[in-house]
C-alpha cells in the first residue's frame, strides 16, 4: 500500500486523541486511540455523518450496556446477547457503519460490571477520537474527492489504453497483462467507491446546484465509459483468443480498438478545455461503430468455430463505442455552456 495522507492523518488523528486525553488527565487514554481510527473518514462530509451517528450509537451502546452491567452480569454470553442487541438497533437506525466502535464501548462498560463513572468515562473517551479525527481531517491535507477523482480518471484511462492496444496483438507478456489488468480493476472500483461519496453529498443537499447536478452528469459518464473499456478487455480475455479467427479479422478489431482509443483521448482532453467543441465528428465515429459491429458478426466465416465467441467481443467493443458517443457529446454541451458563460 502507498504512503497517503490519510495514513498520515490516521496517525496523527491517534496522537492528539492520546494528548488530550492525557491531557484531560483520563486513566485509560487507548479507547481515544481507537475512536480516532474508526473515525477517519475519505471526506468532511463522512466525517461529520460519522461524528453525528457515532454520538447516537455509542449513547445508546453505552446505556444499553449500562444496563445490562447493573441488572444482569458480565458474564460472557450476557455481553454476546447485549452485542446483539445494539447491533440490531444500529442497523435499524442505518448506521452499520458504527458498530465497531460502538460495540468497542458495549464490551467495556460490559466488563466494568455497568458501572456508570466507566460508561461516562468511555463515552467521553469515544467523544474526544472522534472530534480529534475530525479536527485532523479538516486541517491537514483536507480530503479534495473532486480533484483526485479528475486525476484518477486520467491515469486510470493511461493504464486502459495500454491494455485495449495490446489486448488483440497479444503483445504484452500473459503474467504482466494479468497483473495490469487486476490493477486497473482496482482502480475503476475506487473511482466507482469516489463517486457514490458524491452522490452521497448531493442526496443530502435539499436544491443542488445546477451547477453540481452538471458535474454529476460528467462524472457518471467518465466512469461509465472507462467500465465499458474493462469490459472490452474482460471479453477478449475470455473470448477472443478462444475463437478460430483470420488476419483480417485481428486487423479489423485492434485497428477499432486504436480509433475508440484514440476518440476516447480526444475527449478528455475537450473536458480539459484544451479543444474547441464539435471539433469530432460523432456521425462518422457512430457510423464505424456500425460498419464495425457489421463486418465482424456479419463478415465472419459462420463455419468457422468460436463464432459466438467473437459476437460477444464485437458487442463489447460497439458498446465502449456508443458510450464514447454520449461522453463527446456531454463534453461539447459543456464547453459550449462555458463559452456561452464568457461572453
Amino acid at each position: 500500500m502507498a504512503f497517503g495522507a490519510r495514513i498520515l492523518k490516521t496517525g496523527m488523528a491517534v496522537t492528539l486523541a492520546l494528548y488530550l486525553s492525557a491531557l484531560l488527565q483520563f486513566p485509560s487514554p487507548v479507547g481515544a486511540a481507537i475512536a480516532a481510527i474508526f473515525a477517519m473518514q475519505p471526506s468532511i462530509y463522512r466525517s461529520w455523518r460519522y461524528f453525528l451517528d457515532q454520538i447516537q450509537t455509542s449513547t445508546i451502546g453505552a446505556v444499553i450496556a449500562l444496563l445490562g452491567g447493573m441488572l444482569l452480569s458480565n458474564e460472557p454470553v450476557v455481553v454476546g446477547l447485549v452485542c446483539i442487541l445494539v447491533i440490531m438497533i444500529s442497523m435499524k437506525m442505518n448506521r452499520g457503519d458504527t458498530i465497531g466502535l460502538t460495540l468497542v464501548t458495549v464490551i467495556s462498560v460490559m466488563e466494568a460490571s455497568g458501572q456508570w463513572e466507566f460508561a461516562l468515562n468511555r463515552f467521553l473517551l469515544t467523544l474526544i477520537g472522534i472530534i480529534s479525527a475530525f479536527l485532523i481531517n479538516i486541517i491537514v491535507f483536507p480530503p479534495k474527492p473532486r480533484e483526485q477523482y479528475i486525476q484518477q480518471i486520467e491515469n486510470v484511462f493511461t493504464s486502459l489504453s495500454l491494455l485495449l492496444r495490446t489486448a488483440v496483438s497479444h503483445e504484452m507478456k500473459e503474467s504482466v497483462f494479468r497483473d495490469e489488468k487486476n490493477a486497473l480493476e482496482g482502480s475503476i472500483k475506487s473511482l466507482a467507491d469516489k463517486y457514490s461519496l458524491f452522490e452521497e453529498e448531493q442526496k443530502q443537499l435539499r436544491r443542488p446546484k445546477y451547477s453540481q447536478t452538471r458535474q454529476m452528469v460528467v462524472y457518471k459518464n467518465l466512469l461509465a465509459t472507462l467500465q465499458k473499456g474493462y469490459e472490452v478487455l474482460e471479453a477478449v480475455d475470455r473470448h477472443y483468443f478462444q475463437a478460430e479467427r483470420t488476419e483480417q479479422i485481428d486487423i479489423l478489431f485492434d485497428g477499432h480498438l486504436e480509433q475508440l482509443i484514440k476518440y476516447h483521448e480526444h475527449i478528455l482532453l475537450k473536458f480539459e478545455d484544451k479543444l474547441k467543441p464539435n471539433t469530432t465528428d460523432t456521425h462518422s465515429l457512430g457510423d464505424d461503430n456500425d460498419r464495425f459491429l457489421e463486418s465482424a458478426i456479419l463478415g465472419y466465416n459462420t463455419e468457422k468455430s468460436g463464432h459466438l465467441r467473437l459476437s460477444i467481443v464485437a458487442a463489447a467493443v460497439y458498446e465502449y463505442g456508443y458510450q464514447l458517443e454520449r461522453l463527446d457529446r456531454v463534453a461539447d454541451q459543456i464547453n459550449r455552456m462555458v463559452e456561452e458563460k464568457d461572453k
